[in-house]
């Protein structure tokens, strides 16, 4: 019965968004079907096989590696904070940033990230049939994040129509750093991280088709490649990720400690007009239906539930920290599709930041397409995030 729930989940998400379409019509349905089974392939082949478990640890192994040297940099810096048993939030997480940045940057200046994004992106334009700039757009995303891989190809957005810039903000909405990754893995299994990520990358172009279907003709049909002339010399490039790296650390701990405060003075507030009412539990109700069609029920359906409402609100590292007390607990089943749903900067702030990046690199008139269509980027956001967790968890029970 919970399995039939989590496969019907998956068409009620499909039906919701493409009720919400301006544009029903021109909704390519070939490319949302083609997406969709190469999606069930991929997540039966990373966990339902050998091969695919072993890449999905090899892929940890490596990140893994990295965070034991970014670990290297922070212990010379702070030796007596590393020597503790219990490391810090800061310190475990947040820190490693600096150092993946930085490396992320350096395969990218020597051209090895920008072949694996040509490569993949190429590919799943073919599969899908969709533009390849958009393709290219969701890859990039994996790897750079939704403002880095924004402003990477700036010059070509310039130059696009207003319905299509839609597209790439409602795209954005699902996006997933590299750089983040490492900090994720501290707080929950890799294995379904890994999984969720090219998952979102595919949604995030199934959904973006249904919300926003446009047509784009074969010289449209491009993607920008970066002039050399662009490029900064070696070390100017590493020193400048540094910078970035510190920047965004102090960003997401001033995000998560000042959410984190924000949701304790917000429960304050309720708890004193209604008795034991949080913001927890409004959330818990408003997502349960969601959470239903999840497979869950019971108490992991108003948990689930609760940690949708708060990756929402706030974001997935304070969902994702509320779950970490909490994931041996849980059934596998509800793991799975809890660590999945989290894994992309699906909230109210990444709205701010992907409309604050737009009116850097464009015109305000251009911008203004992100204003006025905010509900179309949390409908993206949510069911990106709904459908892979859903996808994932039909093969976790």
């Amino acid at each position: 019965m919970y399995f039939l729930l989590n496969a019907l989940g998956v068409l009620v998400v499909i039906v919701l968004v493409y009720l919400c379409s301006p544009n029903k019509r021109n909704v390519k349905w070939k490319s949302v079907l083609t997406l969709l089974v190469f999606e069930f392939l991929i997540t039966w082949f990373m966990l339902s096989t050998k091969i695919g478990s072993w890449v999905i640890n090899q892929i940890a192994s490596f990140f893994t590696w990295l965070i034991a040297c970014a670990n290297e940099g922070i212990s010379f810096v702070f030796p007596s904070v590393m020597a503790n048993e219990q490391v810090d939030f800061f310190f475990s997480a947040l820190m490693p940033i600096i150092f993946i940045i930085t490396f992320f940057d350096i395969l990218s200046y020597f051209g090895i990230l920008t072949w694996i994004i040509d490569k993949v992106g190429w590919l799943i334009s073919k599969i899908s049939g969709l533009p390849k700039l958009e393709s290219f757009f969701s890859i990039q995303m994996m790897f750079l994040g939704n403002t880095e891989a924004l402003a990477v190809i700036r010059q070509q957005l310039s130059v696009l129509k207003e319905n299509r810039l839609l597209t790439f903000g409602i795209m954005s909405m699902s996006s997933i750093s590299g750089s983040i990754i490492g900090a994720y893995l501290t707080l929950v299994p890799a294995t379904y991280v890994f999984v969720a990520i090219p998952l979102n990358c595919m949604n995030a172009l199934l959904i973006a088709n249904m919300l926003n279907p446009i047509e784009v003709s074969k010289q449209e049909d491009i993607v920008y490649v970066p002039a050399k002339s662009e490029r900064k010399d070696f070390f100017s490039t590493i020193s400048n990720s540094m910078l970035v790296g510190v920047k965004m650390v102090i960003v997401i701990m001033a995000m998560v400690i000042g959410y984190v405060a924000l949701t304790a003075g917000v429960n304050g507030i309720l708890g004193f007009v209604f008795d034991g009412l949080t913001i927890q539990k409004i959330f818990s109700i408003i997502f349960s239906p969601f959470a239903v069609l999840l497979g869950l029920t019971g108490a992991d359906a108003m948990y689930v539930a609760q940690l949708m409402g708060i990756k929402l609100a706030t974001n997935e590292f304070v969902a994702m920290l509320d779950l970490k007390d909490r994931i041996h607990e849980l059934a596998p089943h509800t793991v799975a599709v809890a660590v999945t749903f989290l894994t992309s900067f699906a909230n109210f702030s990444t709205v701010g930041m992907v409309y604050g990046t737009f009116s850097s690199i464009l015109s305000e008139e251009k911008s203004n397409i992100i204003g006025k269509n905010v509900w179309k980027l949390l409908v993206s956001g949510i069911s990106v995030s709904l459908l892979s967790a859903m996808i994932v968890g039909l093969f976790v029970w």
